[in-house]
């Protein structure tokens, strides 16, 4: 299950294979009738497969925008190697023998794994087959209610680790319920510092973040390596980070509520802002006020947390968004419209970022982290939307630029390593010293 699919050890043999099986179906037995016109014809046919994989991905991705990102060339070429294969099969499952149709499809069915490898690699996602399968590695875990006995810390930079003190944090999977809201969420994940895992822990500031969608609450532990930067964080700080706490604001990985309350999608709203919140104050040792407060999120995450933040400054004083859309959006604009609002246009307009931003300003004390992957063209534009307006609206910004990536992981990890400094910083921990 955890076997690695990233790493050479398993790359180049699968690309060899398939580089092997494909020569051999397309060239052909060497006693083949009339082999130079079937050898054309088959060439001919990957061909055009690839020019259809291109321009299906150029259609639903460019023109119909179905997965809201503009796909690498990467990504791109993947494709048409995965087209090409498959028209390759159709050819050689009318040309050849039984023998060559068996080897046929078993080329057909290396060059899709290739290139699912390949996307996944170009995308940073998947790990090991794990992930790939959806399920989480952590522990559930049933926290009880605290009874109050946090000690409080009014200055965390003179805090000292106890003696037994674990050397790193903890990553769990809790049930947090949608009392109020009712919302149907899947199990959150929680990252807990060395020094919340102590007998009388220190009040500690409290990250809300999310991960994409489709995706799963243990998206940015898993793939975004949030945990393993808090590690090293908490390391050189006797112990300290901020609590984390991702819960499930989707409900399931093809949904998307777009953390609103809407009759037709759930209260996901309600069960982040009331139903999370409260259950954080109550089972965890957090310190109160937007000060300590922070949201943070990717893609459709990272909307989240723009929406959020902007509309409760009374909750969050500190936001890091990657990657994020310019507001709430589940298809079309006419489709978002009729799924989260009812068909209210006004009531659309309203809960975009922008929006409310304008309408709280003047924010105070208010820092948003913003991040982005240089390659990814339509979430530079909006996260440049986004924080002309948090500006305008008083909110103190920094911007991370990923280097050579996209819409991808790559993207959230080198903002994550960049930009959580200043977000503890501004959370009231020590602050760090260059990139974690």
């Amino acid at each position: 299950m955890r076997i690695p699919i990233t790493g050479r050890a398993v790359l180049v043999p699968v690309y060899v294979i398939t580089a092997v099986l494909a020569a051999w179906v397309l060239v052909g037995p060497a006693r083949e009738r009339h082999r130079g016109r079937r050898l054309a014809f088959r060439v001919g046919a990957g061909v055009l497969g690839a020019v259809v994989g291109l321009v299906a991905v150029w259609w639903t991705g460019d023109v119909q925008d179905l997965f809201g990102v503009a796909f690498t060339p990467i990504t791109r070429m993947w494709v048409a190697f995965a087209f090409a294969g498959v028209a390759l099969l159709l050819v050689v499952l009318v040309q050849g023998g039984w023998r060559r149709r068996g080897l046929a499809v078993a080329a057909a069915a290396a060059v899709v794994l290739s290139a699912g490898l390949g996307v996944n690699v170009d995308f940073g996602f998947y790990k090991n087959v794990q992930q790939a399968i959806a399920t989480s590695p952590y522990k559930t875990v049933k926290l009880p209610e605290r009874s109050g006995n946090a000690t409080p810390a009014t200055d965390l930079s003179g805090w000292q680790a106890p003696a037994g003190m674990p050397k790193t944090g903890e990553t769990i999977s809790v049930a947090i319920p949608g009392t109020v809201s009712h919302f149907r969420a899947r199990k959150a994940v929680v990252w807990l510092p060395p020094a919340a895992r102590v007998a009388n822990p220190p009040k500690l500031p409290v990250i809300i973040a999310f991960s994409g969608q489709p995706g799963q609450p243990a998206d940015l532990f898993q793939t975004g390596n949030m945990g393993q930067y808090l590690d090293r964080y908490a390391a050189a700080h006797q112990g300290l980070g901020p609590i984390v706490v991702s819960p499930d604001q989707l409900g399931a990985p093809n949904r998307n509520p777009m953390c609103l309350d809407s009759r037709r999608l759930g209260r996901s709203e309600t069960y982040v802002m009331t139903d999370t919140v409260d259950w954080i104050q109550s089972h965890l040792p957090v310190e109160s006020g937007p000060s300590h407060w922070a949201v943070a999120g990717f893609s459709e995450g990272a909307t989240c947390a723009m929406q959020l933040s902007a509309a409760h400054p009374d909750v969050f004083g500190t936001a890091l968004a990657i990657s994020s859309e310019i507001g709430p959006k589940n298809g079309s604009v006419q489709q978002t419209i009729a799924l989260g609002f009812g068909g209210n246009a006004a009531a659309y307009r309203a809960a975009m970022p922008v929006a409310l931003m304008a309408a709280h300003a003047p924010y105070r004390d208010h820092l948003t982290v913003f991040g982005y992957g240089q390659d990814d063209a339509p979430y530079t534009a909006s996260t440049e939307t986004l924080r002309a307006a948090a500006e305008r609206a008083g909110m103190q910004t920094q911007t991370f630029v990923s280097p050579g990536s996209a819409h991808d992981w790559n993207t959230v990890r080198y903002v994550l390593a960049h930009g959580l400094p200043p977000v503890l910083a501004h959370l009231g921990l020590p602050a760090a010293e260059g990139t974690l």
